[in-house]
């Protein structure tokens, strides 16, 4: 069964990472995709390994008003609709405090994390109206439980949380749900970047893997296949959720870094520490 048959997605992100591997699950369940990215390199890799009549690219920015009301309606223009507004683009950095963090980096991952959502729900919920459709929002679990040294990015993620639940009010009475993915760690380019960065680099294969229970840290495919079901009918009594999908991280992260700090091991906090001192 395919469970988004002729669904149109539009797909913030979707050349890299999770959004790769979402677009590539969203495709086989029978989806026309319109992938939007604001890397003209990594568009054009993807179009040349991933392609067909249904899979529109667009090079946007979602932290631009303009770059995303005529994204939208392009793919209005090409497929005629919109089901699916899945915003999953996204930053991470800096890896800092919020002390260290300038004005530019704080303003960068907030247009692109916050007002990125904003931008394709104002352009883009005419269209979801008449759909009935669904908005699918990436978060992280950091949003939630926070972490050091990410003071930026953890606030971002937070944001997420509560405008997901927000939006999933507002636009409940017309049929709307929308809904959010938190993941933990997945391995992703923009992860792999973001472990060059870290203080003690050589470990953090070791502690992204000790900080999920289920004893490893995944590939994109994992949070891909959960993000498919939520936008589904499958999930058409669901909205306002923040969906962990972190192999148990909430249950063990604190414990895990606790053991880690005894031990001299901690890849983030004893560095804080040493700063301090």
């Amino acid at each position: 069964m395919q469970l988004l048959k002729d669904k149109v997605v539009f797909l913030t992100g979707g050349t890299e990472g999770i959004g790769y591997e979402c677009a590539k699950a969203y495709h086989k369940a029978g989806a026309r995709l319109s992938i939007i990215s604001h890397k003209e390199d990594s568009l054009q890799q993807c179009q040349g390994q991933f392609f067909g009549d249904d899979i529109h690219y667009i090079l946007a920015d979602v932290s631009r008003a303009a770059d995303i009301a005529r994204a939208i309606v392009e793919t209005v223009a090409v497929f005629g609709r919109i089901d699916v507004i899945h915003n999953n683009a996204g930053v991470s950095n800096p890896s800092k405090t919020v002390s260290d963090t300038t004005d530019e980096e704080w303003d960068k991952v907030f247009n692109v994390n916050v007002k990125g959502i904003y931008h394709t729900a104002k352009y883009g919920i005419e269209e979801l109206k008449k759909t009935q459709g669904t908005i699918l929002n990436t978060g992280s679990l950091v949003g939630d439980i926070g972490q050091e040294l990410h003071a930026a990015y953890t606030a971002t993620k937070g944001a997420v949380n509560a405008l997901t639940k927000s939006m999933a009010l507002d636009y409940a009475p017309f049929g709307i749900r929308v809904n959010a993915v938190a993941p933990a760690g997945v391995w992703t380019p923009m992860l792999r970047r973001w472990s060059n960065q870290q203080p003690q680099a050589a470990h953090i294969e070791e502690y992204l893997d000790g900080i999920h229970p289920l004893g490893y840290c995944p590939e994109g495919d994992v949070v891909a296949d959960a993000c498919l079901f939520m936008i589904s009918e499958q999930a058409r009594f669901i909205t306002g959720c923040i969906l962990p999908v972190t192999g148990g991280a909430e249950l063990g992260y604190r414990k895990y870094l606790e053991q880690q700090v005894k031990d001299g091991k901690a890849v983030l906090s004893v560095d804080i520490k040493a700063k301090q001192a």
